[in-house]
């Protein structure tokens, strides 16, 4: 049985979303897109190490500069996040998943469109499954 992918922390999130916006990278391009942090480029050095070592990150070194690149897919990496919270907040329901959103988010008019969309899309799977 393969090994799941660990969930990233919070830091591990941000270093992931820079690297999903544009990889491979080397850690100053990275350490630029995560300016807000004001991380040290020792910390995030580290950071990397310990992602690569988890299997979030791959690394490259191409002559004097190693090079990261994402591990995970983006939204595998999301899908699998969001079916944890599930599990563990609401007990394996989604459904108050999509109440507290819609209650706390205020969902606009066009959002809710798309997600009616999804919903639409989901049902029509599930009788097509049905039928064979």
């Amino acid at each position: 049985m393969p090994r799941e992918t660990p969930l990233p922390s919070d830091a591990e999130w941000k270093v992931l979303n820079a690297l999903w916006r544009g990889h491979p990278a080397p850690a100053r391009t990275l350490l630029e897109r995560l300016a807000d942090e004001d991380w040290a480029y020792n910390t995030l050095k580290t950071m990397l190490v310990r992602m690569q070592e988890k299997g979030l990150v791959r690394a490259e070194l191409r002559g004097q500069t190693t090079w990261f690149e994402p591990a995970i897919e983006q939204r595998a990496a999301q899908r699998n996040a969001v079916r944890r919270m599930v599990e563990r907040v609401f007990e394996g329901a989604s459904g108050p998943l999509l109440a507290q959103l819609a209650e706390d988010q205020h969902l606009g008019a066009s959002e809710r469109k798309q997600l009616e969309g999804w919903i639409a899309a989901l049902e029509r799977k599930e009788k097509k499954r049905g039928r064979r």
